[in-house]
Parts: structure tokens; sequence; C-alpha cells
């Protein structure tokens, strides 16, 4: 698993980044991600890069 820190703002733009706080939550809603207590992200090993696109 990948620890990722969401950035603080998410700048709107197309592709959004990999570090935007939607993209992660909706990586979280999927159940690819977990939150953790410290506010990071730990996104699962097995995602692929289409699937992250597609969640950009």
């Amino acid at each position: 698993m990948r620890e990722i820190k969401p950035k603080k703002k998410c700048c709107a733009d197309r592709p959004r980044c990999k570090r935007c706080p939607v993209m992660l939550k909706r990586l979280q809603k999927a159940g690819l991600a977990e939150s953790l207590p410290s506010g990071r992200v730990l996104v699962n090993d097995g995602i692929t890069k289409q699937q992250l696109k597609r969640f950009r």
C-alpha cells in the first residue's frame, strides 16, 4: 500500500492531479483506498494505471 498526503485544496484542473482530495475521496468510496487518522490516505497496490485515470 502507498501512503499519499492529499493537497489542502482541489485546484479543479482536468485531469485532476494524483494528490487531489477529490480523487482520493472517489477511491475511498470505491474501496480502493483507506483514510488514516493522520489525514493521509493508503492506496492499494493492486490498482492499475487505467483505474487511477478513471477516477481522476
